[in-house]
């Protein structure tokens, strides 16, 4: 069982992971032994998790957002396979603590009066430093 807050936990079975051979140097071990790790988690599916977040969090994974609705984290960081499973999980933890957190409503705002009068006379001598610039008449 993941906790992601007090009211959010993520039972075992939305989850699942696969292990990889990882990339990149690391010699003969590399070739061995499957460290990096593929954790899967049916987000679309899962009961534990509210209608906006789910929305929130697919706009967060972007490309590790699958078509069947599972967010696909991986890892291959470190030579350890317990360490790299550690790291995808807290990876998936801090993700959907990112969308718990609903985006503050824009409030719309007029300019001030003030900052119109600046703006207007601004342009105004703006446009006579311009046409100063203009031909001569004799």
């Amino acid at each position: 069982m993941l906790r992601i807050n007090d009211d959010i936990t993520i039972e075992d079975w939305e989850l699942s992971e696969q292990f990889v051979r990882a990339s990149g140097p690391g010699g003969q071990n590399v070739n061995k032994v499957a460290t990096a790790v593929e954790l899967r988690f049916e987000a679309a599916r899962s009961p534990s998790l509210p209608g906006p977040v789910k929305t929130r969090l697919r706009r967060l994974a972007g490309r590790r957002w699958t078509t069947e609705g599972a967010l696909i984290i991986q890892c291959d960081e470190t030579r350890s396979q317990a360490r790299n499973r550690e790291i995808a999980r807290r990876r998936l933890v801090d993700l959907i603590r990112k969308a718990l957190v609903a985006p503050k409503k824009r409030i719309a705002t007029k300019p001030t009066l003030g900052s119109k009068k600046r703006r207007l006379k601004a342009k105004k001598m703006r446009g006579d430093v311009k046409a100063l610039r203009g031909r001569i008449e004799e």
